[in-house]
């Protein structure tokens, strides 16, 4: 009997590559990269694959999420400054129908007044805000619980 292997997507928008050396004390001491690490033996140990994508421009993250639409079970997905202007990812979103995780790592609703109206939570299957890089982990918790049941 064949075993599925699921494809999850951790996809990252702006800044998230200064992670670890961005206001650390904000946004935690962790490197993407050893988020990234973390979350990749986790998925393997579920027998899922982790892929990640990040980008500080809005058109890469766009095209690669239209290039891989058939790759996908599902996303991660840490918008970042996208969260609060990026009416274009989000049909992307809508147009390629992959579930999706938001996430972020501080509380946008405990922050400037901009920050507070994302425009991806209402077509998301779920939203972790505020519980800093850990919010990784429990994303993909949740993500592995909804693909094995």
């Amino acid at each position: 009997m064949d075993i599925k292997i699921y494809h999850i997507l951790v996809l990252n928008g702006p800044n998230l590559n200064l992670l670890g050396i961005r206001e650390p004390k904000k946004y935690g001491y962790h490197s993407l990269s050893n988020v990234i690490d973390v979350l990749k033996k986790k998925a393997k140990k579920k027998c899922c694959k982790l892929s990640h994508f990040q980008s500080n421009a809005e058109y890469k993250l766009i095209n690669y999420l239209v290039k891989y639409k058939n790759s996908f079970d599902y996303i991660i997905f840490n918008p970042a400054a996208f969260t609060h202007t990026s009416i274009a990812l989000r049909d992307t979103l809508l147009a390629i129908n992959i579930p999706f995780i938001e996430l972020h790592i501080t509380n946008i609703y405990n922050r400037e007044s901009f920050r507070k109206r994302s425009f991806f939570s209402d077509i998301s299957s779920g939203i972790i805000i505020g519980l800093g890089t850990y919010g990784y982990i429990l994303s993909l918790k949740m993500i592995i619980k909804r693909l094995l049941g």
